[in-house]
């Protein structure tokens, strides 16, 4: 392998998408971390940690790229990856501002303040990563302390699957928010890919 992939559960299906798309499969290695991880941010960098610490036993002496944003590490995992040469990450403070892209993500922020962001695999998992997650199946009383501030549910959808829209729009129902869908594809997560792997693909 010329490369490796450390890479949010979240994204899985969306990064195999890319990597076949680029014909990559077969030339990165690449490790899912749990996807369960989006509610503990505090628990990324550990984790990336233990995972970059077994390949250096291992001797791996190609580059890696650390498929998450910044995903609420306040930083964190940029000053990990910092005394890790070769080592980078995924542009973005998160998985939806790198989907949508920087400006179209900041339009829609600002144009409602109180917007919960959904992807592909969040709509899909709804229930088991966000309601049963935060512990709503088991105190539903706390649904307006987590989601109080919030006016809307956005989907960004990667696939033109509408078993996505329906769990998107019912996610939003449940939560009592009104519901917007953009498609956006994954050319932002392709692009960040293409570019990390870059090196490696000269090498290759």
């Amino acid at each position: 392998m010329s490369a490796r992939v450390i890479a949010c559960g979240a994204l899985a299906g969306e990064l195999r998408a890319v990597l076949d798309a680029a014909g990559l499969r077969d030339a990165v290695d690449v490790t899912y971390l749990p996807a369960h991880l989006h509610n503990r941010p505090e628990r990324i960098v550990p984790e990336v940690t233990a995972m970059l610490d077994r390949f250096d036993d291992g001797g791996v002496p190609s580059s890696t790229l650390v498929a998450y944003a910044d995903c609420g590490t306040g930083g964190h995992l940029d000053a990990l990856l910092d005394t890790r040469p070769g080592t980078t990450r995924l542009p973005g403070a998160h998985c939806y501002e790198m989907f949508a892209g920087h400006h179209e993500f900041a339009r829609l922020s600002a144009e409602e303040l109180g917007t919960f962001f959904l992807t592909d695999f969040l709509a899909r998992h709804f229930r088991a990563l966000v309601w049963e997650g935060l512990g709503l199946d088991r105190h539903p009383e706390l649904a307006a302390m987590y989601f109080g501030n919030y006016r809307r549910v956005v989907l960004l959808t990667q696939s033109d699957d509408p078993a996505v829209v329906t769990a998107g729009r019912d996610a939003a129902r449940q939560l009592d928010l009104t519901f917007e869908h953009r498609h956006v594809g994954r050319a932002g997560l392709a692009t960040a890919v293409s570019v990390a792997l870059a090196p490696q693909r000269r090498v290759a």
